[in-house]
């Protein structure tokens, strides 16, 4: 039979020892020498290794040892090498000249699920592949990432330094983004004492361990300062419980009504995030916990014979949407803009012309954007979720946006062509704007106008261009 190593034989007897003279043990099991004990462990599976690291503190001294783990990890490998996967005979050739000697409690145990985490994901980038022509992005997103187990995680900081950890209440996937979001429950944090939010991509190992949290890898995607952006908050809608604020673009923070005029006791009711799909699953798994996923820069080949290169062969898919179904889903082709046309720093790219209307698009539905909470839910008008996608002449994603936006009414509208009341979408962030002019006629919303404007700025970095 083999011995167990020394050092971690010589923790157990000392844990052992500390309590025998404490209390008489009654648990056979504990009573047992350490090297029958390893021998009962070494039949374990990862996940059955896992869990019973969570009984007591001694079996979470024996379930981490780097033999035991070595033996699992070989073992998966070599099964890995017959369903032919590639480069297994270098893995299988580097893992066994790694040493056991030296190396601290659980490191063969985190390098066997960071390669079971590789390996996943190694099998998903063939979905990954599958592009949509119609949005530019992989079609299979939300199965990959479904497939990887992955959720998401926020975090909440107050000023004092204490941190809270809080998981997924709800999500909902569209067409090209998904709505992610925390209920605060019971106990709601202060709103005016939140020092920053921190949202994290987890990606959960895939172990049968009910009951359990399964260990992961964390993905820092956002990290926002609250406190920083207290001047810029945008109020974009309320109903009679309550007020949604937007910190900035993806980020609502749903605030109780009842406490927006009291002084320090301005209760969170729920967090919201939206995010887009481009890259989401990559900034999903492949960030760490304290920095985010660095996008690989990816230049379109330089033409310096096109006068109006990087201005024309555009394609616009947005997508307006509430936490419950779709609203509109429309892709717009061949945008352009003249040389002659850029005005304030913007190109201006019109994928809808009030002018004319045979362009006018109908809508399905309200602009309206449901929330639930516990046992709390509502409505906010006017408000509603836009996912744009702006693709460029090689059909590459070049300007992408997952937020909610806000409807104001337009006190002074000028058409000849509709009766009803007029409204505005406006969105604006660092790299653009997107103006959308809706009507609402015989309880139907119409589109009737949607315009996108484009820095210059980041068109002369994507296309060294200089206009």
């Amino acid at each position: 039979m083999a011995a167990a190593p020394t050092a971690v034989t010589c923790r157990v007897r000392a844990a052992r020892t500390s309590r025998r003279a404490a209390k008489p043990s009654l648990n056979f099991m504990g009573r047992l020498p350490s090297e029958i004990l390893f021998k009962i462990l070494s039949y374990l599976d990862a996940s059955a290794l896992h869990s019973i690291s969570h009984v007591n503190k001694l079996f979470s001294q024996l379930a981490n040892d780097n033999a035991l783990w070595r033996k699992i990890h070989m073992a998966a490998l070599r099964r890995t090498k017959k369903r032919k996967a590639k480069h297994m005979d270098e893995l299988l050739l580097q893992t066994a000249t790694v040493e056991l000697q030296g190396r601290p409690a659980g490191f063969w145990k985190c390098l066997h699920f960071k390669a079971a985490l590789t390996y996943d994901m190694n099998k998903c980038k063939s979905h990954l592949a599958l592009v949509s022509r119609h949005t530019g992005l992989p079609s299979r997103t939300e199965r990959v990432l479904r497939d990887l187990h992955v959720t998401w995680e926020v975090t909440v900081s107050d000023q004092s330094g204490r941190d809270g950890r809080h998981e997924l209440s709800w999500s909902q996937f569209c067409e090209t983004s998904v709505s992610l979001c925390w209920s605060a429950g019971g106990c709601s944090p202060n709103y005016k004492q939140i020092s920053t939010l921190q949202l994290h991509g987890v990606r959960r190992i895939a172990l049968n361990c009910p009951g359990l949290k399964i260990p992961g890898w964390r993905s820092l995607m956002v990290k926002v300062d609250v406190q920083a952006l207290t001047e810029c908050v945008q109020v974009i809608g309320q109903d009679r419980m309550v007020v949604l604020k937007l910190l900035q673009p993806g980020v609502l923070i749903g605030v109780w009504r009842r406490c927006v005029s009291v002084q320090d006791q301005c209760s969170v009711a729920f967090v919201m995030f939206t995010l887009h799909f481009h890259r989401l699953v990559e900034r999903s798994t492949q960030g760490e916990s304290l920095r985010t996923y660095v996008e690989p820069i990816i230049k379109p080949p330089f033409d310096d014979i096109d006068p109006e290169y990087g201005l024309h062969g555009y394609q616009l898919h947005i997508v307006l949407h509430d936490t419950a179904c779709e609203i509109m889903s429309e892709s717009f082709p061949e945008l352009f803009c003249r040389r002659t046309q850029i005005s304030d720093g913007l190109i201006q790219l019109t994928a809808i012309s009030r002018t004319t209307p045979s362009q006018h698009a109908a809508l399905s539905g309200s602009i309206s954007l449901p929330w639930r909470c516990e046992a709390l839910q509502g409505t906010v008008e006017n408000c509603c979720i836009m996912s744009l996608t702006l693709l460029d002449e090689f059909k590459n994603p070049f300007w992408c946006v997952g937020s909610p936006v806000a409807m104001a009414l337009q006190t002074t509208p000028v058409s000849y062509d509709y009766d009803g009341e007029h409204f505005l979408i406006h969105y604006q962030d660092s790299d653009g704007r997107v103006k959308m002019e809706l009507v609402k006629e015989q309880k139907q919303f119409l589109l009737i106008s949607l315009v996108v404007f484009v820095t210059v700025c980041k068109v002369n970095k994507h296309f060294s261009k200089d206009y």
